[in-house]
């Protein structure tokens, strides 16, 4: 009895997944619905990473590089699994394109989804092409063209960072924190300080949420030396006067309505369940936790579990959460698996 262990997601999580695995001579087959692995910081092009500072194409590239060279790794790309029954140490999962693979063990690394900006109207995205998305932003920078305004590609003066865009939000259902916005969009506004030492950059807030020992790296270290500069605000729209973008809302901190004038204005976006996961959660025979994303087990007990004994999860696929962290929750999920496993061949 040598299954390997199913491990679906090719990001973060699912790639240390499968190398902790193969590190230890198990074998795993690595299913990802895209024609390639990396997750979103591939895919969505981001730039460096928080907190190393590395660019995510040498960072998690390199992670799917020692992946897909590992010979105990099995990599099948524009795959979904369609079908899935048995019981630990003896799975069967039905792929897409009528192949099967059978497991001793399943890992659920499937990720999240960026939250669409088109669902928060009033704040200009879709209406102004020079509202844009972190994500976006981030695109900019790791293509070398830099941060310009879509619109006619001029170097802007001025930029706006508007936080917790799909995050905390009651009225469109968003009620979680999305955990990294806060931080990621310090270290953006530094990114074009970098760039454009002459752009003023403004983040709106309504609490800043950079935790642990991030607090100084990115809060403080945005404002002494790269002058960003955080105003506590409710927004009430975005709107332009033919030439400019203007951001409308009320100064919390002091009581008052503020209205500037930006260039480009960007959309701190938050993390979405994976647009999946109800097909995700049916296939496998998961529970969802009540926001939709992938509900955990007793994490006294094993950080990994799911709601079904040999399906394990890791990453954002159960709420947001930080690459750094999603890698090391990879690594905890391997090693849960990998525990059954051979609890199964011992009594085989």
């Amino acid at each position: 009895m040598n299954q390997p262990i199913l491990i679906v997601g090719g990001g973060p999580a699912g790639l240390s997944a499968a190398h902790a695995l193969a590190r230890i001579g198990q074998r795993s087959v690595l299913v990802d619905k895209a024609d390639r692995l990396g997750g979103a910081p591939i895919l969505s092009g981001y730039a460096k990473l928080v907190p190393s500072g590395e660019w995510a194409r040498d960072a998690i590239g390199g992670m799917v590089q020692r992946v897909e060279r590992d010979s105990l790794v099995e990599v099948r790309t524009g795959t979904t699994v369609t079908g899935f029954s048995g019981g630990p140490g003896g799975f069967t999962a039905s792929l897409s394109g009528g192949a099967s693979v059978n497991a001793a063990a399943a890992i659920l690394a499937t990720g999240f989804t960026h939250f669409d900006s088109l669902n928060k109207p009033e704040w200009g995205f879709g209406t102004f092409p020079d509202v844009v998305t972190t994500t976006q932003v981030e695109q900019m920078i790791s293509s070398g063209k830099g941060v310009r305004c879509p619109s006619d590609g001029r170097k802007p003066q001025r930029v706006a960072i508007l936080l917790c865009v799909g995050s905390r939000d009651r009225q469109i259902g968003r009620e979680w924190c999305s955990k990294i916005c806060c931080t990621v969009s310090a270290n953006l506004a530094m990114e074009i300080r970098e760039e454009l030492p002459d752009c003023h950059v403004y983040i709106y807030y309504m609490d800043i949420r950079t935790f642990g020992l991030y607090e100084t790296k990115y809060y403080w270290r945005s404002q002494e030396e790269f002058k960003i500069k955080y105003i506590k605000a409710r927004i009430a729209e975005v709107t332009s006067d033919g030439e400019k973008l203007i951001v409308k809302g009320e100064d919390t901190l002091v009581k008052r309505p503020v209205t500037i004038p930006f260039d480009l204005v960007v959309h701190a976006i938050g993390m979405d369940p994976n647009v999946d996961n109800r097909g995700i959660a049916a296939t496998f025979g998961v529970a969802l936790e009540p926001h939709g994303y992938i509900a955990r087990g007793n994490t006294y007990g094993n950080l990994a579990e799911t709601s079904r004994p040999g399906v394990f999860v890791a990453g954002a696929a159960t709420g947001p959460e930080t690459i750094d962290d999603s890698i090391g929750q990879g690594h905890a999920a391997a090693m849960a698996a990998l525990g059954l496993v051979t609890a199964s061949r011992a009594s085989a």
